[in-house]
């Protein structure tokens, strides 16, 4: 027993976890033959094998099930000694975030800045998606924290709510004052989104299925392309705003008003993990500072 250790034990939580190695090891920014050797290291401490190996992967024995909730607390007393007496500059690990890309291409930058400040030894991956997909990850545990369209209906993840985002109608500076959205294309979402859906749904209400929408996963690009006078787009007020301070892109009235973005900071509630319940509420301070 003196020679079991609590990397053993985390190793050990992830595998039971994920039900494979592999995706353990990614998950704990370890290569696969480390976490094959953390795992029989920790079962020739034991004297007892904790895995049953299978084509389909790893499986608790029953003495790696009696082991599980001892290691789970055992993780929660090392989360509450690195929460409350250690300094936060000695915080070593990986984080995993996911944003969709209305996140990206505002506030992320300032987000990932006061992370480093408070965890300057934290090693950070960024991961850009629709909120669809990174909803999935979340749940199959490939992010640790997902920052997208919620919040999450799920009784493994805990959401803090973060400030909604504003969509208004932008047009090229240039064009004229009256815009028939019958006949002008619509930039703006990407098609398997819920804001492209709830706006569909709005434009087919008031004019009929004779709409043309240009859906993007890049908003970037929809930007472009009102800018261009290619299309109108219903787009974040937010990421506009310099366009407009430029004399770029203009707001009108399309008589259909957007409904607003409501997004989450979501993360698996257990294990507890405090550093990542410290990121998404420094998500939430920093959303409703640039909003």
């Amino acid at each position: 027993m003196s020679r079991l250790k609590l990397e053993h034990l985390q190793t050990f939580l992830a595998v039971a976890r994920y039900g494979s190695v592999s995706r353990a090891a990614e998950a704990l920014n370890l290569t696969q033959p480390t976490a094959t050797s953390r795992i029989k290291a920790m079962e020739a401490s034991l004297g007892t094998k904790v895995f049953d190996r299978t084509a389909t992967g790893m499986s608790l024995t029953k003495r790696g099930d009696m082991l599980l909730q001892y290691a789970a607390q055992f993780q929660q007393l090392s989360d509450m000694v690195e929460e409350n007496v250690m300094d936060a500059a000695g915080v070593d690990r990986l984080m995993r975030i996911g944003v969709s890309e209305t996140i990206a291409q505002s506030w992320l930058p300032d987000f990932i800045g006061a992370l480093h400040k408070d965890f300057p030894n934290l090693k950070i991956e960024i991961s850009v998606d629709i909120s669809l997909n990174l909803r999935e990850q979340l749940l199959r545990r490939e992010v640790d924290l997902a920052i997208l369209l919620g919040p999450i209906s799920d009784f493994t993840v805990d959401n803090i709510e973060l400030p909604s985002v504003e969509l208004v109608w932008f047009r090229a500076a240039g064009e004229g004052r009256d815009v028939d959205l019958r006949t002008t294309p619509i930039a703006t979402y990407a098609r398997n989104t819920r804001p492209f859906r709830e706006l569909r749904a709005k434009l087919f209400d008031r004019f009929g299925p004779d709409i043309t929408l240009f859906p993007s996963s890049s908003l970037s690009s929809c930007f472009r392309m009102v800018e261009a006078g290619l299309a109108v787009g219903a787009l974040p007020k937010a990421l506009g705003r310099s366009m407009v301070e430029a004399g770029k892109l203009v707001e009108f009235d399309a008589g259909v008003a957007p409904s607003p973005l409501n997004f989450s900071a979501s993360y698996i509630g257990e294990p507890r993990n405090y550093v990542i319940e410290a990121a998404a509420k420094t998500a939430q301070a920093i959303a409703a500072k640039e909003l």
